[in-house]
């Protein structure tokens, strides 16, 4: 046996055990060892065939653009204070204006000075108040809210893809779309409702002084000092689980917030059993937390999320380190939950649900039934033609296009690529194209075979003058679908897939599977005539 022939049945051989052990996993997943299951993955469905849910979330940012103006306002006024600039008064108005308040036009200067100097992306305007004073007004240019929008949009979609990975969701789709809308698919997701509360949470963690000096009475009847709210704290019976709502005045200013946390762990409470949720600042975070705490021992701090209070510790004495924790009778999954959120990182504006849709698992066994009908029917029918075509020479294209089928499967194991019903229409398109290039091939061999070459001549001239109008069909096509991948998306990305690795697989079984089979027949035997 020539070593051609051997270097070609070892290939060959290599490819075949390699793909049996890429599809053992999703073939016979029950009856492997541990060793071999966690060496390959089973093929991944996709949503349209193992069911899951389909969303569209819009991001509301003009909430963005007002949170990052609150934002600017109060490092305005720690601004104000360190450079020691005398205002009145400084605020957020409704309409997306910072507005500060000073008593004479020398102080305006200072205020226009210091925001050229930190805030450059600031429009200034100058407004004659009553009383004598001076407003100055300023609000961030177009271009600078246009870049607000778009960063919250995708800070948005980072953060749901970490949500996401977190939640342990195998393959799932996060595309953003036109008008600030994000696509989100969720292929064989279990607990739908969990899902949709673990990605519209904002996830806004804050931390408040509470004004123990107010009156709750009349600050529910709407008599608040001024920089002062009405929050409500969460609180969950452990006995009976009932769930009240505590009336707390809180300041608006917010001493820290979450954007400045490193972790978030679940923690039991070895005193009640409970889980809690342990976080840890950064550095930043650290030092901000111990001067909070420095500051107002004896005073009572609330940790709110998303506008609700979950608990408001009286603080003892100060807390270096940057550790605290965030309990309010949680079940072991709110706690999971929240954790995720606040390790994932907040929301930079809310999202709500534009659209959603659960794709049961009873219709994805459906498109799976129907799909591998048409790929078995289409290859019945391809065979079938084979052998009655080229007759002991299309028993060679229906072994290679078996082995070709195989390669396809193993392929998508091993690139860890998601299989949709548009990719089983692509294994469909692949099967038909498989046994083109045999078809180029045999006809190539017919035509030495009628110029009297003999069988092994015929065999060898065929392959080689087949081979560059293979590799041209093949090459080009190929790029198609490439194309059709990078710039396609959700069913065309799917598609292009399928018909990559067919593309791929074809052409190796016809090259290299049926060439050996022809050498391994032919070797060692005085052949005249053959069945093609």
């Amino acid at each position: 046996m020539s070593n051609s022939i051997k270097l070609r049945g070892l290939l060959v051989l290599f490819c075949l055990v390699l793909s049996v052990l890429a599809l053992g996993p999703t073939l016979m997943k029950d009856s492997l060892p541990n060793w071999w299951k966690n060496a390959f993955d089973p093929i991944h469905l996709g949503l349209d065939l193992q069911g899951g849910m389909h969303l569209v979330l819009g991001v509301e940012v003009d909430k963005a653009v007002e949170s990052r103006l609150d934002s600017v306002v109060d490092q305005t006024e720690s601004l104000l204070r360190d450079e020691d600039v005398i205002f009145k008064r400084i605020e957020r108005k409704s309409d997306d204006r910072m507005v500060i308040t000073v008593y004479d036009a020398d102080a305006g200067a200072e205020v226009d000075a210091l925001i050229q100097e930190n805030f450059p992306n600031l429009e200034p305007m100058t407004l004659d108040a009553s009383g004598g004073y001076i407003e100055k007004n300023y609000r961030f240019s177009d271009q600078e809210i246009a870049n607000i929008k778009d960063y919250a949009v995708r800070q948005a979609l980072e953060t749901m893809r970490n949500r996401v990975d977190q939640f342990g969701l195998s393959e799932p789709v996060l595309q953003r779309q036109s008008d600030n809308r994000i696509l989100i698919q969720l292929p064989g997701v279990k607990d739908p409702q969990r899902a949709i509360d673990l990605l519209g949470k904002t996830a806004r963690l804050e931390f408040k002084m509470v004004d123990e000096s107010a009156d709750i009475q009349q600050a529910l009847q709407g008599n608040l000092k001024p920089g002062t709210k009405v929050l409500y704290e969460h609180r969950v019976d452990p006995m009976t689980k009932k769930v009240t709502e505590n009336p707390l005045v809180v300041f608006e200013k917010t001493a820290l917030t979450g954007d400045l946390l490193a972790d978030a762990q679940v923690r039991i409470d070895t005193r009640f059993n409970e889980p809690y949720v342990a976080i840890e600042f950064n550095a930043v975070g650290a030092q901000r937390f111990d001067q909070i705490t420095a500051a107002n021992v004896g005073k009572r701090m609330a940790i709110v999320l998303d506008d609700t209070i979950y608990s408001a510790p009286n603080i003892r004495e100060r807390i270096s380190g940057g550790s605290a924790q965030i309990s309010g009778s949680f079940t072991e999954q709110e706690a999971t939950d929240l954790a995720i959120v606040l390790r994932a990182g907040s929301l930079p504006a809310p999202v709500k649900i534009l659209e959603d849709r659960t794709v049961g698992p009873s219709l994805g066994h459906d498109s799976i039934s129907k799909g591998v009908n048409s790929v078995v029917i289409g290859a019945v029918l391809v065979v079938l033609m084979m052998l009655l075509y080229y007759r002991g020479a299309g028993l060679v294209a229906n072994v290679a296009l078996a082995l070709n089928l195989l390669f396809i499967m193993a392929m998508l194991t091993l690139f860890k690529a998601t299989l949709t019903l548009p990719g089983l229409a692509g294994i469909v398109l692949t099967v038909g194209m498989a046994v083109d290039a045999n078809v180029l091939i045999f006809e190539r061999v017919r035509e030495e075979l009628r110029h009297g070459k003999s069988a092994r001549v015929a065999i060898d001239a065929g392959f080689a003058k087949a081979f560059v109008t293979i590799v041209d069909a093949n090459i080009t096509t190929l790029i198609a679908a490439l194309v059709l991948f990078q710039f396609g998306t959700g069913p065309v990305k799917g598609f292009a897939v399928t018909l990559s690795v067919g593309i791929i697989a074809s052409m190796f079984t016809a090259i290299f599977v049926s060439r050996l089979i022809f050498d391994l027949v032919l070797e060692g035997r005085q052949v005249k005539k053959l069945s093609i």
